[in-house]
Parts: C-alpha cells; sequence; structure tokens
C-alpha cells in the first residue's frame, strides 16, 4: 500500500478538526452533502471512496473456511499510558511502541484504535451498538485492521479508563497520565474472525486493507455507549458492495 494511505489513517484525521478552519484539507463527514455518498467528490485525493472495488465496511454474512497456512492472530499488546484525541469525527487512542500482532509470518504494529457508533460492518445486515477499530501497519506500511464489536450490556472497566478523559471538543486531546491501558482487555475472550480485503473507512477510503473483524462482540453499558454518541454522533460509513470478496473464517 502506498504511503498516502498510511498517511489517512495515523496522521490526516489529526486534520479533521482544522478541516472546519479552512486550512486546506476538504471537509467531510457523515451527513448531507459531506456525508459519505459525497466523499468521493470533495476531492481527488477522495475518489477511491467512489471508484474502489473494494470499499469497508461491509456485510458479513456468508464465510468460507480460512486456508490454514492463515491461522489464529497472536496478540502482543503492552500495557501504555497512551494519547486520547477528539478529531472531530471519532475518539482516537493513539497507542506506544511495542505492541503488535502476528498472522500467519506477517507482523503488524498497534498504531491506535478508535470507535464508530453504530458499528459500521454488520452481520446479517444488522449493526452492533458501537464498533472499535484496531489499526495496526507492518514495515512494509500495509495496514490491518482488527474490528471488535460492542454490544450493550454490563460496564466495560477498561473502556472506561478512556471515556473519563473523553476529550468533547474536536481537535483537543489528553494524555492519560497515570492511567494505564492495555488493549488486549478490549478484545473478546473468543477470538474467531472474518477476514476480507478492504479499504479504509473514511476518507481517501484507500484500498488494500487487511480486515479480521472478531465474531463475538464485547459489551459496554447503555450509558457508555450514549456518551461516545453524545459527544461524536453517527459516524458508521454505510455498507459497501462486496464485489464478489470472500470472506473467510478461522474456525
Amino acid at each position: 500500500m502506498k504511503n498516502t494511505a498510511i498517511s489517512a489513517v495515523l496522521v490526516s484525521l489529526f486534520a479533521s478538526a482544522g478541516a472546519n478552519a479552512g486550512d486546506g484539507h476538504a471537509h467531510w463527514g457523515y451527513e448531507g452533502n459531506v456525508g459519505p455518498g459525497h466523499w468521493g467528490d470533495l476531492k481527488q485525493e477522495y475518489s477511491t471512496c467512489k471508484t474502489g472495488t473494494r470499499q469497508s465496511p461491509i456485510d458479513i454474512s456468508h464465510s468460507e473456511r480460512l486456508e490454514a497456512s492463515l491461522g489464529n492472530i497472536k496478540f502482543d499488546y503492552k500495557t501504555v499510558t497512551p494519547e486520547i484525541f477528539n478529531n472531530g469525527h471519532t475518539v482516537q487512542v493513539n497507542y506506544g511502541d511495542g505492541s503488535k500482532i502476528k498472522v500467519g509470518e506477517q507482523h503488524y504494529d498497534l498504531a491506535q484504535f478508535h470507535f464508530h457508533t453504530p458499528s459500521e460492518n454488520t452481520v446479517n445486515g444488522k449493526p452492533f451498538s458501537m464498533e472499535m477499530h484496531l489499526v495496526h501497519k507492518n514495515e512494509n506500511n500495509e495496514l490491518a485492521v482488527v474490528g471488535v464489536f460492542f454490544k450493550e450490556g454490563k460496564h466495560n472497566d477498561e473502556l472506561q479508563k478512556t471515556w473519563d478523559k473523553m476529550p468533547t471538543k474536536a481537535g483537543s486531546r489528553e494524555m492519560l497520565s497515570g492511567i494505564n491501558i492495555n488493549a488486549a482487555n478490549l478484545l473478546p475472550a473468543k477470538r474467531d474472525y472474518a477476514h476480507f480485503k478492504g479499504s479504509l473507512t473514511t476518507p481517501p477510503c484507500s484500498e488494500g486493507v487487511n480486515w479480521f473483524v472478531m465474531k463475538e462482540p464485547i459489551e459496554a453499558s447503555k450509558d457508555q455507549i450514549a456518551q461516545f454518541s453524545s459527544v461524536i454522533g453517527n459516524n458508521a460509513r454505510p455498507v459497501q458492495k462486496k464485489n464478489n470478496r470472500f470472506i473467510l473464517t478461522d474456525d
């Protein structure tokens, strides 16, 4: 994948707050004439949002067994004191160095995780209350995103560490001083997944992203989900056409 894709996930999201201030970035959003249906027309660099054939998110409704060569995801996440950032489109937690996953023979470093409500990927046509995307890249600047669904249920203590410091103003950020977070505590106990080739779910919608969506959701309370929604609002891109893509499963 080209470095522009990495910039889109790891850098350009930081420009979201400034986009409204006329800093040269094309403003995009989730409603009206800057909503998902218009992204591809807002800027030349966003054209893949309109012309791409392997776009994300998708509806996961059929799967085939994964080849044994890919196998389980091996998670190696460290406990860190991260930075939390409200970029105007989501709440993003910028992770420290040293955390990674291994899929087959590929290693990917965890860069950040962020949230969408409702979920962007759906299962059999139905969304979950919220979805977390853990964004990784390897030494070739290829992206791998692990998706985790949240359903309404019991209070999530690990999530609350982030929520307690959630910036409510676009462009604001907080260091979680004195608070240790381990993203492994935001993973389901059972880690079966659906895998497909897709894209970023925000402009520039660059393709070539390896998606691994956990089948088992985790829980967050009604109040926790509502807190995120009250700050960010609906930030889910609608599901995209599969265009004959295979959805592979590891079980």
